[in-house]
């Protein structure tokens, strides 16, 4: 299904961001939960915002909402604090918990929604940004959950907001709506919107982010593009089609470890280039051959890490 086409929404300068948290510290008893937490969140980008549960992503989410105070450093929605109705009419928000009126149709749902804003984005464009044809005379208590999913997406994106707040978007979905939500986003990127995503789907944020802002223990400890982060593990995964046994190839330099799936060698090295060298001596038969550079779950797994540079939040 073809995206609506998304107007290019009104935003600030390129260089300032929509969202931007300097310095948070936020505590809880006697706990940091958030320690000097600098974050930015730019027009035009999805920034994925990742880490384990306990890394403080929910508390910053609350506190970039204007749902809990900082204790020390600043919070800004478009150059305001959070709590500014002049801030706030321009997000949209997509958490991960939603407490709706069970007994309310889906377009009653969105009826309601939309009529809290001046200029509201069409119902028909709701309905195709969240695939949710078919539905608007359901009640909102008998649908399943990942329908109930999209439409809090649908609800999020009602007013047309400049910045959008999603907090594990795609859970409860099934692969087709996940990747319809993925190419509604990806629409409202194009069109000039920002997006704060949470995720635990490493492939979601792959997908999605230009940039990844990583949380361990309150404090962000990577900054940077997918690309970058994806950068900082060195090994690469090499993949053929070949007889030569794990044993040998295990002795080579630059070997981290070897195995063979589904009758194919896959090789982990630190020496692509010289493992493929070697590789094609032993075997000049050998077929198939893949090299790709680790993932973005491998990468964020490899060891904690500094931000990268040129990638300030």
């Amino acid at each position: 299904m073809s995206m609506p086409a998304i107007a290019h929404s009104p935003t600030p300068a390129a260089a300032e961001p929509l969202a931007r948290l300097r310095g948070v510290v936020r505590t809880r008893g006697r706990v940091r939960v958030l320690d000097g937490v600098d974050l930015a969140v730019p027009p035009g980008q999805v920034t994925a915002l990742l880490g384990v549960n306990g890394a403080g992503k929910s508390t910053t989410l609350d506190v970039l909402l204007g749902l809990q105070p900082a204790d020390r450093g600043e919070a800004r929605l478009f150059g305001r604090p959070p709590t500014d109705p002049d801030a706030r009419w321009r997000i949209g928000v997509m958490l991960q918990q939603a407490q709706l009126p069970e007994r309310l149709q889906v377009g009653e749902l969105l009826a309601l929604v939309r009529s809290w804003y001046p200029a509201p984005r069409s119902l028909p464009d709701c309905v195709a940004l969240a695939g949710l044809e078919g539905l608007l005379s359901r009640r909102y208590g008998r649908l399943s959950g990942g329908q109930q999913r999209r439409v809090q997406f649908a609800l999020a994106l009602c007013g047309r907001p400049q910045l959008l707040f999603l907090d594990e978007p795609t859970t409860g979905l099934d692969y087709d709506a996940r990747r319809q939500v993925w190419q509604a986003v990806r629409a409202l990127v194009a069109g000039g919107a920002g997006v704060l995503l949470t995720t635990h789907d490493m492939a979601e944020a792959e997908a999605l982010a230009d940039r990844v802002v990583v949380l361990a223990a309150g404090c962000v400890c990577v900054t940077g593009s997918v690309d970058a982060v994806r950068a900082r593990v060195a090994q690469r995964h090499v993949a053929c089609d070949s007889a030569l046994p794990e044993g040998e190839i295990a002795t080579w330099p630059g070997v981290v470890s070897v195995a063979r799936t589904a009758g194919r060698l896959a090789i982990v090295t630190d020496d692509a280039d010289a493992v493929v060298r070697r590789l094609l001596q032993a075997d000049p038969q050998a077929g198939g051959l893949e090299v790709r550079r680790a993932d973005l779950a491998e990468a964020l797994t490899a060891g904690p890490g500094q931000p990268l540079a040129g990638a300030g939040a």
